[in-house]
Parts: C-alpha cells; sequence; structure tokens
C-alpha cells in the first residue's frame, strides 16, 4: 500500500510541475522550494512517508547526491561554449579559485575563533559552505550553449568548478579531524597528493570529452555507425570518466565537468562560430537523425542531444535529492535554530560571499551591478549536502556538530536566494543596457 501511495506521490509531484513549469518561472518560486518543501511534509516532521536518517542512511544518501552531483557537472560543462582564452573564462576562474579560497578562510576562520571548533572541523565546514551549487542554480545557466551573456556564463562555470575544486579541502580537514596527535605526517607528500588530485581530474576529463566526441562523430559521418543513444553515450562519459578518476585519486566532480566543457568546445571547433541552435535550426524535426551523419551537423547534434538528455536527467535528480535533503531537514529542524547556526549563515551570504566575489573580480572590467547580483546569487545546496555526508562517512563524531549549520545553509539558500533569484535577475537586466 505504501508503494502505491509513493508511486501517486512521485507522479503527481512531476505532472505538477510539468504543467507549472511556465507559470512557476514567471514568480519568485523554485523547483528546489517546492521539491524542499514536500520532502519536509513528508518526512518525520510531517506525516513520515520519508523516513530518511541522516545516521544510519549516510552512505546511501552519499552515493545518490554524488550520482546527481555528477549529472548536474557534466551538463554545466556542455552549457559552456566559448574558446578558453576567451574573456567570458576569467570571471568563472576567479569565482571558483580565489573567491572560494577567500569563502574558506573567512568561514573556517569563524568557525575556530567564534565557535570554538577545532581547524579540522572549522575546515571541513568551510569547504561545505564554499562552493555554490551546480544543480539548484539552473535557473543562472545559459539560456543555451553559445549564450555570452556573463552573469550566466560566469554563476554557471563557477558552480561547476568549484565544486570539485572544494574537494582538496573537505580532505584536509577531515585529515585534521582524525590526524594523530604528532600531526601531519610527510606534509609534502600531502601537498603533492592534492595538487595531482587536480591535474589527474583536469587532464584525464579533457582526453575523455575530447576523444569520446571525436570518435563517435567519426563512426557517424564515416560509417553510419554508433547512431541514436545520446543517453547512453552521454551517461557512460559521465561514470567512465567519474570512476577512472578515482582510481587515479584525482577529483572525480572536476573531471566529469572539464569533460562536458572538453566536448563542447570540440563540437564548437567543428561546427565553427554560429551556435549549435542555429546549425541545427533549418534541419525538420524529423530528420534530425540524417544530422547525425551530416559531416557539417554532427557535432552540433551530438553535443546537444548529450545536453539535452542531461538536462532531462538534472530535473529529475533536483526533484530526487531536495526530497531526501527535505526529509533529513525535518528531522533536525530545531537543531538549526540556534544561533551559531544564524550567525554563520548570515556571515556567509551577508560578508565572506560579498568579500570574496569583490575581492576575486578587483581588477577586472566586470560592471558594479554584475559584482554585485554575482556577491548575491550563491546557492548553497546539494554540493554542501554531499560534503556534510562525506565528512560523517570519515569524521562523524567531529562533523555531527556541523550539522545544523550546514542545513540550515541550504535551507536558507533554497528560499530566500529562490525567492530573490527573479526579482534580483530582472533588475539586471532591466538596467544592464542602460549601464552599458
Amino acid at each position: 500500500m505504501i508503494e502505491a501511495v509513493w508511486y501517486v506521490l512521485v507522479g503527481g509531484l512531476l505532472i505538477a510541475m510539468a504543467l507549472a513549469r511556465n507559470v512557476i518561472a514567471r514568480l519568485p518560486v523554485t523547483g528546489a522550494m517546492i521539491y524542499l518543501a514536500v520532502g519536509f511534509a513528508l518526512g518525520p516532521g510531517g506525516v513520515g512517508l520519508l523516513d530518511v536518517d541522516i545516521y544510519r542512511d549516510t552512505h546511501a544518501l552519499r552515493a545518490i547526491t554524488e550520482a546527481g552531483l555528477i549529472v548536474a557537472l557534466f551538463a554545466i560543462g556542455l552549457h559552456l561554449r566559448a574558446p578558453l582564452g576567451h574573456r567570458l573564462w576569467s570571471p568563472p576562474f576567479r569565482l571558483a579559485l580565489p573567491a572560494m579560497v577567500v569563502t574558506i578562510a573567512i568561514m573556517a576562520a569563524a568557525a575556530h575563533l567564534w565557535l570554538g571548533y577545532a581547524w579540522g572541523p572549522a575546515l571541513l565546514q568551510a569547504a561545505a559552505l564554499a562552493p555554490t551549487d551546480p544543480v539548484l542554480a539552473s535557473e543562472l545557466r545559459p539560456r543555451e550553449a553559445g549564450d555570452d551573456d556573463p552573469l550566466r556564463f560566469s554563476l554557471s562555470g563557477e558552480g561547476g568548478a568549484n565544486d570539485g575544486a572544494a574537494y582538496p579541502f573537505a580532505l584536509l580537514g577531515i585529515i585534521l579531524c582524525t590526524m594523530p596527535a604528532g600531526g601531519i605526517e610527510a606534509p609534502w607528500k600531502l601537498a603533492a597528493e592534492l595538487v595531482w588530485g587536480v591535474v589527474a581530474a583536469v587532464g584525464i576529463g579533457w582526453v575523455m570529452g575530447t576523444y569520446t566526441e571525436i570518435l563517435v562523430a567519426r563512426l557517424r559521418i564515416r560509417y553510419a555507425k554508433a547512431l541514436g543513444f545520446e543517453g547512453f553515450l552521454a551517461l557512460g562519459l559521465m561514470a567512465a570518466c567519474y570512476g577512472l578518476t578515482l582510481l587515479a585519486h584525482g577529483y572525480g566532480f572536476l573531471a566529469v565537468f572539464c569533460a562536458g566543457v572538453a566536448l563542447r568546445r570540440r563540437e564548437m571547433q567543428a561546427t565553427g562560430e554560429a551556435t549549435p541552435s542555429e546549425t541545427l535550426h533549418d534541419v525538420p524535426r524529423g530528420e534530425r537523425r540524417q544530422a547525425a551523419k551530416d559531416p557539417e551537423l554532427a557535432h552540433a547534434y551530438l553535443a546537444e542531444s548529450m545536453m539535452a538528455f542531461s538536462v532531462e536527467m538534472e530535473r529529475i535528480v533536483e526533484l530526487a535529492l531536495m526530497l531526501l535533503v527535505g526529509s533529513v531537514i525535518s528531522a533536525h529542524w530545531r537543531e538549526m535554530l540556534g544561533w551559531a547556526p544564524l550567525a554563520m549563515i548570515a556571515l556567509l551570504f551577508f560578508v565572506a560571499r560579498p568579500v570574496a566575489v569583490q575581492a576575486a573580480m578587483a581588477g577586472t572590467d566586470a560592471p558594479w551591478r554584475e559584482r554585485l547580483v554575482a556577491s548575491w546569487l550563491g546557492f548553497r545546496g546539494v554540493g554542501t549536502f554531499f560534503y556534510l555526508l562525506f565528512g560523517l562517512e570519515h569524521a562523524p563524531e567531529q562533523v555531527k556538530p556541523l550539522m545544523p549549520i550546514l542545513l540550515g545553509a541550504i535551507t536558507v539558500s533554497v528560499f530566500v536566494h529562490g525567492i530573490s533569484a527573479l526579482p534580483v535577475l530582472t533588475w539586471y537586466y532591466r538596467e544592464k543596457p542602460v549601464e552599458e
């Protein structure tokens, strides 16, 4: 009987969101807000249909969240269509690296000096709070591959890169939590391993994304083979890239993002300056499969088909993960109401994020409105939840006190950023032509 109820609930929610998508797009409401609220209502604090225990089910929740992030990061990479030397890439790199490091420094120092945490938990908490979310910020993405809007490109690139870039800091936090009293042995070896993780991720992701596109396009154009199943290709590339990177002791999230960027870059080299939608615009819907074998259209068709599949998968991932997060919050919401979680959340959103963005963007020609919007729209969500679960798996006793802060940051971000995103973007795009 419970299974039947679940089928009805999930089916009804999917249908309702599909029918109401255009209405929701015009309101200061996001799908994540609705899913989180439904998850809360179904959880232990509501009717109790979704009983998820973050301590009992840590490993399963971490694996599900990890898989969801892989899909989102690959989809983001496919959206970013610009040559690597293009000016559009400078802001994402600044936000994903310097801004993230500044955020981690501020939040770790506050947790250590203000809340009295040891440096291990303080660093892990900061690493979990620093990356912006690739799943919840889908409304901020480029409207299509080739969209050169600087704000959307910057925020999307940041969300794609910094989930992987935060991993070394989270790992270092866990090492500090679990290290013996004598301190870290062979710190230079540890530093080399952390650097190798980034190098291996970028290299494996770039090679796999590039040569997967080359191989499939060649098979289709020359031999009319490997046609269709773009969804299988997308999932296969994500999974293989992530797995190989882990085997090489690299950071899988960064590798999957790089694979998406590399595949898109290879498509751009083959297609030219015209966007894929422009290239495929005159192809009738019923003849799209013929485009897969056309030398002038095959690359655009492959990349667009893989991206479309990834985006649809990502929407399902968002629903599933937000229901789970909502259920977890439903069981622990009272712990999130203390002064420490609220103070740290306020520090993150109103001090650390704005200071980090302004510092990272100093010296650039980015308009002040763009910097201001980027300072505010730093969604926290699935990435933060993953690092919480990652910490609970490896250092549960030290990480348990961090849970109210991290869950609180997710909740506040989903609703506050979700409600404000549409008015802020409307203001930005209304005023942008006047300024420029």
